[in-house]
């Protein structure tokens, strides 16, 4: 009841490279982002290492809703106006093109089904078409729709259907990343928990954690907030009641029916808010409760739920993540990784100035975090040509 259902699958085999004692790069985490990250690293033909507490995917990767959503934490409209129109648009540019790097990764891990973001009230539906009409101004495919279609049409009062989106078994895929990357020469070792990372042997450390392990990098301590979502998930159903994946409330409430027929949902953190941030991987009556009796009104009947989990995320103060060097640290950065390179000197490797985050996710991190993961590696091989590289540096908050 109390295993996830994407973790259900049974793992695949990896290779298993080792490299002892000095490495490139050393990463903290083997979810969506850290797999991301080592896999172009080690395509590049760098030493490479992650650790990783439990097992690849076990975290948030393998304990959310299954969306693969494109753009951001924020509607784009206030995206817009919060961040500027070019670097909005850039940035969901950015995941359009990181989705199909996915596909071509994930196979069947994926599938292209659109998306519905609903409204509930007409509050939110004024909302969501200020997004949808930003949306379209840019470019961006998108569809506005007076009446959702499906059995639950009548309890919301329009919607905006995102026709690139796409529904993701998370945890498959994330094994898939793992597999890639061990293959390109990655070191991934499993239960292999990190207390320190100042301890670690590398040219570079990547902390790639999101909500977890808070306290393990003081410096991002008040940067990266962890929260918890809920879920559960019932008994196959006989017939097809959602064909993608739903979101509204601003994001509170989301479900999808998987191929297999049962539905599986997420949300309603604002029962109890304030319980909510906290890093403590565990259901709560209230939540749950919450969840089982929307469930219910969504299939016309009270579920047989089957599966009841948590997960941890990590929220941000502008919903944008983190992905650069951590600020406030001191000594001066590593050089490059290059392949092939001299091993430097311990003196030469041992600042604080070397450790690099990839986190902050807000509850939208399966498309962000491979796309991170990407983004961070390439800057530590030199690549610093990104926008996002400025549009999400760690050091937005400082002073």
């Amino acid at each position: 009841m109390d295993t996830p259902y994407w973790l259900q699958e049974e793992i695949p085999r990896r290779p298993q490279p080792r490299h002892d004692g000095h490495v490139d790069v050393a990463i903290v985490g083997a979810g969506v982002t850290g797999c991301s990250a080592a896999l172009r690293l080690a395509e590049a033909g760098v030493r490479v290492r992650v650790h990783e507490s439990r097992r690849v995917a076990e975290g948030a990767s393998g304990r959310n809703g299954g969306f693969a959503l494109t753009g951001g934490a924020t509607l784009y409209d206030v995206a817009r106006d919060t961040y500027g129109r070019e670097e909005a648009c850039e940035l969901w540019r950015w995941t359009e093109r990181a989705l199909e790097r996915m596909f071509v990764l994930g196979g069947d891990s994926l599938r292209r089904t659109g998306s519905y973001r609903l409204a509930t009230d007409e509050e939110e539906r004024e909302q969501i078409r200020r997004e949808y009409d930003a949306l379209r101004e840019d470019g961006f495919d998108a569809e506005w729709l007076d009446e959702v279609p499906g059995p639950v049409g009548g309890l919301f009062l329009g919607a905006v259907h995102h026709p690139h989106d796409a529904t993701i078994q998370p945890a498959r895929f994330v094994r898939r990343l793992a597999a890639h990357a061990a293959e390109a020469g990655a070191d991934i070792r499993e239960h292999d928990e990190v207390a320190d990372v100042d301890a670690l042997d590398a040219d570079h450390v990547v902390v790639a954690t999101d909500g977890y392990g808070h306290g393990l990098v003081p410096e991002l301590a008040d940067l990266i907030w962890p929260a918890r979502g809920q879920m559960i998930a019932c008994e196959p159903l006989d017939r097809v009641l959602f064909d993608r994946p739903h979101y509204a409330r601003q994001g509170f409430d989301y479900w999808q029916q998987l191929a297999d027929g049962r539905v599986l949902l997420g949300g309603f953190r604002d029962v109890s808010i304030m319980d909510e941030l906290t890093d403590v991987e565990e259901t709560t009556p209230a939540i749950q409760a919450s969840l089982e009796q929307f469930l219910g009104e969504l299939i016309g009947r009270p579920p047989q739920i089957t599966h009841r989990w948590a997960g941890i995320f990590g929220l941000t103060q502008d919903l944008l993540p983190l992905a650069g060097r951590v600020p406030g640290l001191e000594a001066p950065p590593a050089e490059p990784a290059t392949p092939g390179g001299e091993t430097p000197t311990p003196s030469a490797s041992v600042g604080r100035g070397r450790i690099w985050v990839a986190a902050g996710y807000s509850g939208h991190g399966n498309i962000p975090g491979f796309a991170c993961g990407e983004l961070v590696a390439d800057a530590i091989l030199g690549d610093v040509s990104s926008p996002q590289l400025e549009l999400l540096d760690p050091a937005r908050f400082s002073g």
